[in-house]
């Protein structure tokens, strides 16, 4: 039987279940489960990631933890009771866990690798908090760790902030919102601005002396120089090196490693500097021999210096070397260090040796117990601490020293009856009062341990040595009296003994007779003279002698004054236990006289400070034990010391002792009467403030207050405890009067001068200390009654001195935070004046930061919830006395400009979100009866009316993003859920008041600008959260957006007739807000849409008004850039916004407005569609063609759908600039066209406009057409660019503007030189197919033609494409896809090169126009595309493939011609024709033919550097005829079976026999050229040709021409002789040839392009089979290459035009005849001669040959099948004769029919001549400079035929004029 469980609720996952059983739950490891029931061994319950699943599971798999619950029963709640750190810890590493893996994904290794090993990390650390044996510090020493790897986490991963107390995460329900945002501040603060350490330390570690000759070991000393004040500022730091410059003790790091420790800020600047002296211990000079002598001296080495500015930077300087140099002269020596430092260069110079330093430095910031715990590894392995000289910046109390410095300065001293000056040594030693050396008590430095004697180091021959040796004399305090120093001094010889010679001795005592030590300072002591062997063992005789030059002043000791010899040292003590002042040992010894008790009280006031506080203590005792022995006479004075003493605490160098002082009050006071004279003395200074002319003792009796208070208390209450209580109330009426006398004080207004109003301020600073003091004797509300009379009697003028108005409020400041005031009783007798004086000073605005403090304080100590009756009177009066000013100031705050300073604008935010948080505190306090009180107390509507307008405009403000740092969404949450309370009261108000006939729209329209802008928060969009976080969010708060929701709809309903007045202002926000994917904000939202169309329909008939606010909006909507991945989300969910809520649709049908309602749904959604493209690819880094093409989709969407003019230029502009990013030139130039086509070449004014000034229409269009004439230049367009200039020339003529005129005609002619001076690559043309639903809207389902970019060829686009869908598949097939493909959910892309046909034939046609006039309308202007597929229809026959080999031809028409404001534009329509075996024959010959022809006059006109091309050509043919290739033809189709089946192919079979003729002639006449042209080395090929080409005639049954052919006389221009011959029918017509455009010779490298498309293999497998040979060949490519490279311009004879009757319609396409005739012709062409071929006789013979095989890569055309392909043709088509219908279909006829009926595309050039070709300007026309002879002459019948239809036509179309073009107008 399953049983409620009651204590088993909560347990974690230990093993995972797969759930097989009946009702089982299957849970993973580590889930958490919450159980509910139980029965043998089962529990049944659910996992708390998914608590709607519910189900039973084994017991043995759940380890149960504690946990509380909350409402037990149904709707119970399980907390678990473990450590909330624990809890923390693991909610977070779940989320991070799943974020983890999104960085591997995403790449971020440097992230990725972090956030494990921090991962780890704090897995150990919940270990160790788990196990729970950690002690309480360790404890917390561990969660602060926990708490910062958390904190660090969750910022890199952009989670929110937590806030913490005490490292555990708190609810912001429990706390007030004031303190919510305190530790939320400093936690962002902590993560923002470290803070300043205020102390340094510097860690030296001594690596080597690099040097080439040491051989001695030497003392290095580093110390801290301030060259500012030229002394040094630290103790020294010494270490000793071997011979070989290592220290000398490497196993012990504290002898080579230190820390100078405790350097202030002030202490790092650039001219503190880091100096190092060396000493060598050895010979007296460097370089002497070694002798005899064994005694070794310490001599000058050399110095280093470094300034610490260098090591500012933070960053450790590992292996620094420093120069070491040395003085010229020793005696310079002392200062060295400082000569290096002002770079006096002539005083020094580099070491010898050339010595370097290597050392290591780091500069460590933070207090000396922060740097051991940061740095534990330099501790550890040990370092020695070198102090600063003296008392650091801070005394600590019980910080023992007694440090004597002695510096060793110099000596004067005399010959000692030597030639030369002596080597003086100084010996130190420390002597006892039995005069014993004392031991270990000279320290050298930090470096080395204490030692027992003291040797200076030795200058040679100086007889006035300079030492400046300082050293520390670490002497205990026992040992000092009585002891002396003596200081021995002795020549050292450099002679071979090498011994030291004693001739004097100083001597100075440590402490003086009156028990003063020996002064700070310099003195200078007597060298007294003495033996080479006196014994100085007993002391006591020379004790007696005058140690100092300063003491024989008194004396008459002629015989000691009269030497000369002196000896100078420098003394400095750092005690904290002896003194040198004899004021202080006078005041300490009172008692003994009595006499001097006034002198001394009147001393201590010029006693140095820190003498004082050594002695505090003992200091105090003598006062109070004076003021005991006579109150009367020393009170006063005794009052006036103890102030000077608590004033010297207020000192930051000594702050550290007021604990001292309070222990001394509570343990060692014993003064039980000093509390009468205390406050008799502090009431007489009180009463004489407001007469005293100088105030400044009375204010330093007032700044001592807190403490006076704190001896009167105590000194009280030690009196009742004597006592028993007696002269209670005597003590209360002095207390009581003392107060009167501050508040009469207080009440005075200063007249004039401002010494009162400084008092009164100094008393306020220190008042608020002596509450606590006041509660120890007195009852809370007596002293609240007391505070608040004291506090009340401050003067209420705001306009006196703004400094103490500051004061007054940090007076209250401190006493909101005082003891007192978190008492209730007290709170509320204090919390009118508080209050009254905060609303001073925010109506003044002053004082904002601190009126921050405080009210944050007060609203801290008023918890959520508190339902006490105290509280809600408290908030009653808070409410009455501040919300409208607090409104009023964060209104303000937040309208002012933001400072500049980073450090103001901190403050600015902390000022702002304080107000913020207190106005947030305050509300939420606030009940229902508060909220009514509220809204009653407004006597007006107009009050009111202002009041809600207040109140919505600061929670506008409130919701800013920028209100709160991101990361704080627990802060937002709090805010809007009190926002969104507040509002729900407030709406009820607004019901009520503001409606029907008192309708304001004003107020209404704040309420629902506020509600759209408080659900479209960032922070309450719950889909982006993570599940976890939505789900404590939803738990605590629910969804707030559809709270809010209701409540719009709700006020919505209740407008009526006023909802006019919001249509159609309010419909983009309330589309913002259906744009958010909840269903049920949806459902509330929606309704009101076909509520607004319904009163807009009634009010104007239709609502044009609602559907133009709903297209702009959308547009805004994601301009704003709106678009993140989600947002896609929030978008898709529109498109179907009228979709999933049918009741829309439904409404609208069944209104009367239905259809004009569906259409607007339609358009919005079509729109919609495009924007959200639009917005996709935006998102994208690069400009590709996808943002390209959506942009022109949306650009047309808005002039043909919309007719939305500024969209329409928005987008044209924004297309302009995508181009221009991606170097599209030419199309940044269409797309600018667009726009200047909507202008006219008018005066008009047009306003300022995107990046345009304000400026006339006509200065708009000049500067656009000089943009694009610009951009057309830059896109090598040159031929548009000219059409451009020409337009504005015109204008400049008309305006007599010549100078622009002339500027424009230069550029014009500029543009002329450039077309024929520079080469134009010829881009490609792919065709591309998007097929699936997964494409964008634009490109779904559809096909494009893409011109190419320059060198791209098929393989690299096909590469870009699918670099720009990298979810596509590439279709391997030509074939137009099925269905499937259609409706399939993926991207596939079908891809193959296309063909251009050029629309305009005429420029083409002509003979003589330079290619690079050519090139241009070869690919420009193209409309239509072509694509030519071979397949096998029937059997295919082994022995000859031809027989079945068809080819499909697709011809691709355009939306719009390429190149326009796109790289790409849709195709239209496809046109399929299926060519006939025979007809592709035809064609393959007709192209060969026509490349042959061309290549011979090339080598005619010498237009060709060398023959290989022709030599190929002809080559590849006639191997290819001889060895089977045209008889393929004649086994397919000159057989008898084909003739037969086949009879409407006569015509067809005749053109081919005469295509195969005239190529027999053609090659006869190219043989014979190629004769005359053929270099020495190649004619045994070209034998070799002429044996073939006899060959390839027999087998084409010719044997001579004259047997089919009459002769005719002709002239040979190359000498040949003449023959007649006859005229075959159109054996060599010019019907034969066809017209090729040929490409740029920079096109044609990439032949192999010419196969069909990489993707399709198949159909390029198929091509291969059948031509027998394989394009990729290298051979093949090679000869392509080289033939392609040579081909160029010469005169070729051209197909009838008549013979193509669809043609006929459209005589302006074709350019005037190119027959013989001289009409048809060029004026250039009148000289020009024709050729005959050599004079070789034919003979018929029959047709048919039997060549067995295909070979040769250039065979008779057959071979070049495979590029046939996609072979480009002209305009015209296969000349047709009647019967030919199959082709008719195929042909151009149409075309400009169709043309003429489609709308012409506004951004085209050529706008105006579409349907004929563009006219040539007359210079465009240049002759061709050597004239071209003719290819042979067709026989008389055909040509008579040509010369009259050239004739004909001749005369029909007159040689055109250049027409200045008008660009179209919008």
């Amino acid at each position: 039987m399953w049983i409620p469980t009651e204590h088993e609720k909560y347990g974690v996952v230990i093993a995972s279940f797969r759930g097989t059983v009946p009702y089982g739950l299957s849970l993973e490891i580590g889930d958490t489960v919450q159980i509910l029931e139980k029965c043998d061994g089962w529990y049944r319950g659910f996992a708390l990631k998914n608590p709607n699943i519910k189900g039973i599971f084994p017991s043995s798999y759940i380890h149960l933890k504690n946990a509380c619950v909350k409402n037990k029963g149904q709707f119970e709640m399980v907390i678990p009771t473990e450590d909330s750190v624990i809890t923390e810890m693991t909610s977070t590493l779940r989320d991070w866990g799943t974020m983890w893996k999104q960085l591997y994904v995403r790449n971020e290794g440097d992230l990725f690798h972090r956030l494990w090993h921090i991962m780890n990390e704090i897995l150990d650390l919940r270990r160790q908090v788990l196990v729970g044996h950690l002690t309480h510090d360790r404890m917390k020493d561990v969660k602060r760790h926990i708490t910062a790897r958390l904190d660090w986490g969750n910022e890199q991963l952009g989670l929110d902030l937590v806030p913490r107390k005490e490292y555990a995460m708190v609810d912001p329900e429990d706390i007030s919102i004031t303190e919510l945002y305190r530790l939320m501040e400093h936690r962002h603060r902590k993560k923002d601005t470290p803070v300043q350490a205020s102390s340094h330390h510097l860690f030296v570690q001594m690596k080597s002396l690099m040097c080439s000759n040491l051989g001695e070991e030497l003392e290095v000393i580093f110390s801290l120089f301030d060259s500012k004040e030229n002394r040094p500022i630290s103790e020294r730091f010494f270490l000793r090196l071997n011979r070989n410059g290592l220290p000398k003790s490497p196993e012990k790091p504290e002898r080579h490693c230190s820390l100078f420790v405790d350097l202030g800020s002030s202490e790092l600047r650039k001219d503190i500097y880091i100096t190092v002296h060396i000493i060598r211990i050895g010979r007296m000079g460097a370089g002497e021999k070694k002798n005899a002598c064994s005694v070794q001296y310490r001599r000058p080495f050399g110095c280093a210096v470094l300034s610490i500015a260098d090591l500012l930077t933070g960053e450790t300087k590992d292996d620094l070397i420093l120069k070491v140099y040395m003085c010229n002269t020793e005696s310079e020596w002392y200062q060295i260090h400082e000569n290096i430092i002002k770079k006096l260069n002539a005083r020094y110079n580099l070491t010898g040796s050339n010595a370097g330093l290597a050392v290591s430095l780091q500069l460590l910031h933070g207090d000396i117990e922060q740097i051991r715990r940061e740095y534990s590894s330099v501790f550890t392995h040990g370092v020695s601490i070198t102090r600063k000289l003296g008392f650091s910046n801070i005394i600590m109390p019980g910080e023992m020293r007694n440090d004597l410095y002695i510096t060793i300065e110099r000596g004067e001293f005399e010959k000692g009856g030597k030639s030369v000056a002596r080597n003086v040594e100084v010996t130190m030693y420390i002597i006892d009062s039995n005069g014993q050396n004392l031991k270990d008590f000279i320290s050298f430095g930090s470096g080395e341990p204490p030692a027992n004697e003291f040797h200076s180091f030795v200058l040679y021959h100086n007889n006035s040595p300079r030492w400046s040796e300082l050293l520390k004399l670490p002497i205990p305090v026992d040992k000092f009296r009585g002891s002396h120093i003596r200081f021995e001094f002795r020549h050292c010889s450099t002679k071979e003994k090498g011994e030291k010679k004693l001739f004097g001795f100083s001597f100075v005592p440590l402490m003086q007779e009156d028990g003063r030590t020996l002064p700070d300072g310099t003195h200078e002591l007597i060298v007294h003279k003495c033996e080479e062997n006196t014994n100085l063992q007993d002391s006591s005789r020379y004790l007696r002698l005058p140690f100092s030059k300063a003491s024989l002043l008194g004396t008459n000791n002629q015989a000691i004054k009269a030497t000369k010899e002196s000896f100078w040292i420098t003394s400095f003590l750092c005690s904290t236990k002896l003194t040198q002042n004899g004021d202080m040992l006078d005041l300490l010894k009172w008692r003994t006289h009595p006499d001097k008790i006034t002198g001394c009280l009147s001393k201590i006031k010029e006693i140095d400070g820190s003498e004082i506080v050594k002695f505090l203590q003992d200091t105090l005792d003598t006062l109070f034990g004076i003021l005991d022995e006579n109150s009367q006479k020393y009170g006063s004075k005794v009052f006036d010391s103890l102030v000077h003493i608590i004033n010297l605490l207020q000192d930051s160098k000594f702050h550290h002792f007021k604990p001292v002082m309070d222990t001394y009050i509570e343990s060692h006071f014993a003064g039980a009467l000093a509390y009468r004279d205390l406050i008799k003395v502090l009431k007489w200074y009180v009463d004489r403030i407001t007469e005293a002319e100088r105030q400044e003792h009375i204010q330093e009796v007032l700044k001592a207050q807190e403490y006076i208070f704190k001896y009167i208390v105590q000194s009280r209450r030690l009196f009742s405890l004597a006592t028993g209580g007696q002269n209670e109330e005597e003590f209360r009426c002095c207390i009581q009067e003392l107060l009167m006398s501050v508040r009469f004080f207080l009440s005075q207004e200063s007249k004039g001068s401002g010494a009162l109003s400084q008092s009164q301020a100094v008393f306020l600073s220190s008042f608020p200390a002596v509450y606590s003091e006041l509660l120890k004797l007195f009852d809370v509300r007596e002293v609240a009654n007391l505070v608040h009379d004291t506090l009340g009697s401050l003067p209420t003028i705001m306009h006196v001195d703004d400094s103490l108005q500051a004061v007054k409020l940090q007076c209250i400041g401190k006493t909101v935070e005082s003891q007192l005031y978190t008492n209730p009783d007290s709170r509320y007798i204090l919390l009118p004046v508080v209050l009254h004086h905060l609303h001073m000073h925010l109506q003044e605005q002053k004082d904002l930061i601190m009126c921050a403090r405080i009210l944050s304080n007060i609203f801290c100590l008023i918890k959520k919830n508190s339902s006490e009756k105290s509280v809600l009177e408290e908030i009653d009066v808070i409410v009455t006395s501040l919300l409208d000013i607090l409104l009023r100031t964060i209104l303000e705050i937040t309208s002012r400009p933001q400072p500049s300073g980073s450090a103001m604008r901190l403050q600015f935010q902390d000022v702002t979100g304080e107000f913020v948080a207190c106005l947030l505190s305050l509300l939420r306090q606030m009940t229902d009866r508060h909220y009514q009180q509220l809204l009653d107390g407004f006597s007006t509507k107009e009050e009111l009316r202002d009041f809600l307008l207040q109140i919505f405009t600061v929670f506008r403000i409130l919701i800013r993003p920028e209100m709160f740092p991101k990361d704080w969404t627990v802060m937002r949450l709090v805010a809007n859920n009190v926002i969104i309370t507040t509002v729900l009261y407030l709406s009820d108000a607004l019901r009520k008041n503001f409606l029907n006939e008192n309708f304001d729209y004003k107020i209404w329209d704040s309420y629902f600008y506020l509600a759209v802008i408080f659900i479209n928060q960032l922070c309450l969009q719950l889909e982006m959260f993570t599940p976890s976080k939505k789900k404590k969010v939803l738990e605590k708060y629910g969804d707030m957006r559809v709270t809010m929701g209701c409540e719009i709809f709700s006020m919505w309903q209740n407008l009526g007739e006023h909802k006019l007045h919001f249509i159609p202002a309010l419909i983009g926000p309330f589309l913002e807000v259906t744009l958010i994917p909840q269903p049920d904000l949806r459902n509330v939202m929606i309704p009101i849409f076909h509520d607004m169309m319904d009163w807009e329909q009634r009010r104007s008939g239709n609502f044009k008004q609602v559907e133009a606010k709903l297209i702009d909006k959308l547009d805004s909507l994601m301009s704003e850039g709106k678009g993140d991945e989600t947002y896609r989300e929030l978008f898709n969910s529109i498109i179907p916004l009228f979709g999933p809520y049918p009741s829309l649709l439904k409404k609208i049908e069944r209104e009367t407005w239905r259809e004009s309602g569906v259409s607007l749904i339609a358009t919005v959604t079509r729109l919609m569609e495009r924007l959200l493209d639009y917005r996709d690819c935006m998102k994208m880094g690069e400009v590709d063609g996808k943002k390209i093409g959506c942009t022109v989709s949306l650009l047309n969407f808005y002039k043909t759908e919309l007719n939305k003019e500024e969209m329409y230029i928005r987008y044209i502009h924004k297309l302009y600039d995508l181009h221009l990013k991606a170097q599209n030139f030419t199309e940044a130039a269409y797309t600018l066209l667009l726009y200047d086509e909507l202008l006219e070449w008018s005066d008009r004014p047009l306003r300022e406009f995107l990046t345009y000034p304000m400026q006339t229409e006509w200065q708009r269009k000049e500067y656009l057409h000089l943009t694009i004439i610009q951009n057309f230049d830059r896109g090598k367009c040159w031929e548009n660019g000219i059409i451009l200039c020409r337009k504005i020339a015109e204008q400049y003529e008309s305006y007599y503007d010549y100078r622009n005129l002339s500027k424009m005609r230069m550029m014009e002619a500029s543009l002329y030189d450039k077309i024929m001076d520079q080469q134009r690559l010829e881009p490609e043309f792919f065709r591309v197919g998007f097929y699936g639903k997964k494409f964008p809207f634009f490109l779904r389902n559809k096909e494009f033609v893409c011109r190419g970019h320059d060198y791209e060829r098929l393989e690299a686009f096909q590469q870009r494409m699918l670099n720009e869908f990298p979810h596509a598949i590439a279709m391997q097939h030509a074939n137009q896809p099925d269905e499937t493909i259609f409706q399939a959910e993926a991207q596939y892309l079908q891809i193959y090169a296309v063909t251009p046909i050029p629309e305009s034939q005429e420029v083409l046609q002509r003979e003589g126009i330079p290619d690079n006039i050519k090139s241009f309308y070869k690919v420009n202007h193209i409309w239509r595309f072509r694509y030519d597929r071979p397949f096998h229809k029937g059997t295919k026959d082994k022995e000859n493939e031809f027989k079945s080999l068809w080819v499909e031809r697709t011809s691709l028409i355009l939306v719009q011609s390429l190149p326009g404001i796109s790289r790409w534009f849709e195709v239209e329509k496809r046109e399929v024709v299926e060519m006939s075996p025979l007809e592709n024959a035809i064609e393959v010959l007709e192209n060969k033919n026509q490349q042959l022809k061309t290549l011979i006059s090339q080598c005619q006109t010498r237009q060709m550097q060398n023959i290989n091309p022709l030599t190929m050509c002809l080559n590849g043919v006639i191997d290819a005829a001889v060895n089977g290739g045209v008889s393929r033809y004649q086994e397919a189709f000159f057989v008898k079976e084909y003739i037969l089946n086949h009879p409407e192919d006569g015509e067809k079979i005749t053109r081919l026999r005469e295509l195969m003729l005239e190529q027999a002639q053609i090659l006869e006449f190219g043989l014979a050229v190629h004769e005359k042209f053929v270099p020495q080395d190649m004619r045994p090929l070209h034998k070799k040709l002429v044996d073939q080409f006899f060959v390839m005639k027999s087998s084409l049954g010719i044997q001579e021409f004259s047997a089919c052919i009459q002769a005719s006389p002709v002239h040979f221009p190359n000498g040949s002789p003449r023959v007649c011959r006859n005229s075959a029918p159109a054996s060599m017509s010019p019907d034969g040839a066809r017209v090729i455009p040929r490409r740029s010779p920079l096109s044609y490298p990439a032949v192999n392009r010419y196969s069909s498309s990489s993707l399709s293999s198949q159909a390029s497998a198929e091509v291969s089979n059948i031509t027998g040979q394989s394009e990729s060949s290298d051979e093949v490519f090679n000869m392509q290459r080289m033939l392609f490279n040579h081909i160029g311009d010469g005169p070729l004879p051209r197909s009838d035009p008549n013979l193509s009757a669809p043609d006929k319609a459209s005589p302006a396409r074709h350019g005037t005849s190119v027959s013989p005739s001289p009409a048809g012709r060029s004026p250039m062409k009148g000289s020009m001669q024709s050729f005959t071929p050599s004079p070789v006789e034919y003979h018929s013979s029959g047709l048919i040959s039997n060549s067995p095989v295909l070979s040769g890569s250039y065979s008779s055309g057959i071979s070049s099948l495979s590029r046939c392909s996609t072979s480009e043709t002209s305009g015209f088509e296969n000349p047709v004769n009647e019967q030919t219908v199959s082709l008719s279909t195929y042909s151009v006829p149409e075309e400009p029919v169709r043309k003429e009926s489609k709308t012409p595309p506004p951004y085209s050039v050529y706008e105006r001549t579409l349907r004929r070709p563009a006219p040539l300007p007359h210079s465009l026309s240049i002759p061709v400079t050597s004239e071209p002879p003719a290819l042979p002459p067709k026989p008389l019948l055909a040509r008579s035929t040509n010369l009259e239809n050239g004739s004909r036509r001749t005369e029909q179309v007159p040689r055109p004029r250049p027409l200045p073009r008008k660009v179209s107008q919008l």
